[in-house]
């Protein structure tokens, strides 16, 4: 049977004898059957309308990359095109997608430099990053133009990052043949349009763009494409110096301004403190479980900067006794460190920012978020990292430190939304904290708080200790505070690495059963004398309490039957009474806590 890519005399070197057939006309013959049902799907749209633009938003770790060549072999087939460039973020994405696509006879020149004007004859393309494009536009607009090319913008959102650059890939590839767009995450933390991205104003004429695929993480979780993920939430005691001298003190987690919060954030992310290595000391446990099930598991430890980072594999390696791989971006072996990490066994691996996008490394099963970063579009990208499944039953554990930002995208992981040009102006009427509208307003705005961390000699860390908070999973919080190596903090992090979603999610509630049981009896068991003497709590204690747990259990609901938070706040506040949640009373907190746990309750 002929295909589109024609005979060929040797076998395994050609595309066609390692893809399936073209589409939309697919033969029952072939290797059909390693697509998976999106990737199939998204070419059958694709090839019903032939578009000369089109975007694909697909969750990290759901293979956009085989999409990508796939398509790029079945239009060479066609004789679409001829020349193929893929743009990437990196320098060692560009290898990864050499090594794909010549795994399916598409030879891509990795090595290409500007000063090379033209690639070798015996490649059928390149690939090259978006910096490289920006610095000259002209040379790549000239390839473009002498061959029917396609290009593959992967992770397409980079080409905002900067005017000069969405201008110089809009030059460089304004007359291509074809345009692939891909993205794991289709928004940016600013308004920058992104190029060849097409936008169209919503309900709220809020210009979105507008995507032509899109396989999100809520869709690719329920296909097992990729892992659940358990949020492992850390909180803890921090003090610090101003650089007026004055000393302060706040705990992760609590109602604190963003300044305070950025402070204490940053004190717990300080090497010479307890809070990392205790939770490292957990991570580490964690893994430890995981590798019963899957013996190759590997942890990565994401570091804000370079200092952190060598620090924290110190620690590492005193914790395991084993090396530590430290990538480093500006090191020249970062690329060779990342393969050898990935094809090896060893458990952990420390890095700055440079494995939180595109880089593949299936192996990562636990992850530490050690950096300040907390932009909703590099958390999409960090977490990516750790969702890649290999086989069922794999579970993603990632270490959070109780920041709000944090909890709010750890919540919201099943979300997917585009990329808006338009600011939201609307008036807050105090009622609740909306992680949705948190979100969106996060990735419109550049992050404050990540520029307050990174300013030098704002502060000196005192002292910082951890304790465990709770665990954040499928939307749903479990457990309560835990000292760090106590048999209640095992009850969570001990937990087997080989489980489906429910087995998950019903171990959790007996978890969480078993410690509340254990907290009974030892208050049960207090002195009479001792309860007595215990200071009353403040009021302002109680309010904060009942106004988190109300918060948890209006996104539980929420997320069962799909309506926004500020829908069921207005809901109970309607049946209950009394005013918004900040000013509600202790009392008013609770007879909408009593109704929605009546709802929940009926559910089950």
């Amino acid at each position: 049977m002929n295909t589109p890519l024609g005979p060929h005399p040797h076998p395994g070197t050609s595309a066609a004898e390692n893809l399936s057939p073209s589409f939309p006309e697919r033969a029952a013959w072939g290797t059909a059957s390693k697509l998976r049902a999106w990737q199939a799907e998204a070419l059958e749209k694709y090839f019903d309308t032939m578009p000369r633009d089109f975007l694909a938003a697909a969750t990290p770790g759901a293979g956009k990359t085989t999409f990508a060549l796939r398509l790029a072999a079945e239009l060479r087939g066609r004789r679409e095109v001829d020349t193929i460039i893929v743009v990437a973020p990196t320098e060692h994405l560009k290898k990864q997608w050499a090594e794909a696509a010549a795994r399916v006879g598409i030879r891509l020149d990795p090595e290409f430099k500007n000063a090379h004007g033209r690639f070798g004859k015996h490649y059928h393309g390149i690939a090259v990053t978006y910096a490289a494009v920006a610095v000259r536009a002209s040379l790549y607009r000239d390839i473009t133009l002498s061959n029917r090319t396609l290009v593959i913008l992967d992770e397409v959102h980079h080409g905002g990052d900067a005017l000069s650059w969405g201008d110089a890939i809009r030059e460089a590839f304004g007359n291509a043949t074809k345009r692939l767009s891909l993205t794991g995450t289709p928004f940016r933390s600013d308004t920058a349009p992104i190029p060849f991205v097409e936008y169209a104003p919503d309900n709220q004429g809020i210009r979105t763009s507008i995507t032509d695929y899109n396989y999100g993480y809520g869709r690719a979780l329920e296909d097992g494409v990729v892992r659940p993920v358990l949020f492992m939430v850390y909180a803890g005691h921090m003090r610090w110096r101003t650089k007026t001298g004055d000393e302060m003190e706040a705990k992760l987690g609590e109602d604190n301004t963003k300044d305070i919060t950025s402070q204490a954030w940053r004190t717990a992310l300080d090497p010479a403190g307890e809070w990392i290595p205790s939770v490292l000391q957990a991570a580490d446990k964690r893994l430890s479980e995981v590798r019963q099930g899957i013996p190759d598991a590997g942890g990565l430890v994401l570091a804000t900067d370079h200092f952190a980072a060598k620090a924290y594999a110190v620690v590492l390696e005193e914790i395991t006794g084993q090396p530590v791989t430290l990538v480093l971006s500006d090191d020249k072996e970062a690329s060779d460190n990342i393969d050898t990490f990935s094809a090896g066994t060893s458990r952990w691996m420390v890095a700055v920012r440079m494995v939180s996008e595109g880089v593949d490394v299936p192996r990562l099963a636990v992850g530490v978020y050690a950096t300040s970063s907390s932009t909703p579009l590099f958390f999409a990208q960090a977490i990516g990292r750790f969702v890649r499944a290999r086989r069922r039953g794999e579970t993603a554990s990632v270490f959070l430190p109780n920041v709000p930002q944090l909890m709010a995208l750890g919540s919201q992981m099943e979300l997917e939304r585009d990329h808006a040009l338009d600011r939201i102006s609307t008036e807050e009427d105090g009622d609740i904290y909306n992680p949705e509208d948190a979100m969106v307003a996060a990735a419109n705005k550049d992050d404050k708080a990540s520029e307050a961390l990174t300013s030098e000699f704002s502060f000196q860390a005192i002292g910082s200790a951890a304790t465990f908070d709770r665990v954040l999973f499928d939307g749903h919080e479990f457990g309560t505070l835990a000292e760090p190596g106590s048999d209640e903090e095992f009850d969570f992090i001990g937990i087997p690495g080989l489980l489906e979603p429910e087995q998950v999610s019903d171990l959790l509630r007996q978890r969480q059963a078993k410690q509340a049981r254990r907290q009974a009896e030892r208050q049960k068991n207090r002195p009479a004398e001792e309860i007595a003497a215990e200071t009353p709590q403040a009021l302002y204690r109680t309010l904060k309490e009942q106004r988190t747990l109300l918060n948890s259990l209006v996104g539980m609901w929420a997320k069962m039957t799909g309506e926004a938070h500020g829908q069921v706040h207005s809901e109970l506040r309607r049946i209950c009474g009394g005013p918004a949640v900040a000013q509600a009373s202790v009392t008013q907190l609770q007879s909408r806590i009593q109704l929605l746990r009546k709802r929940l309750g009926s559910t089950h």
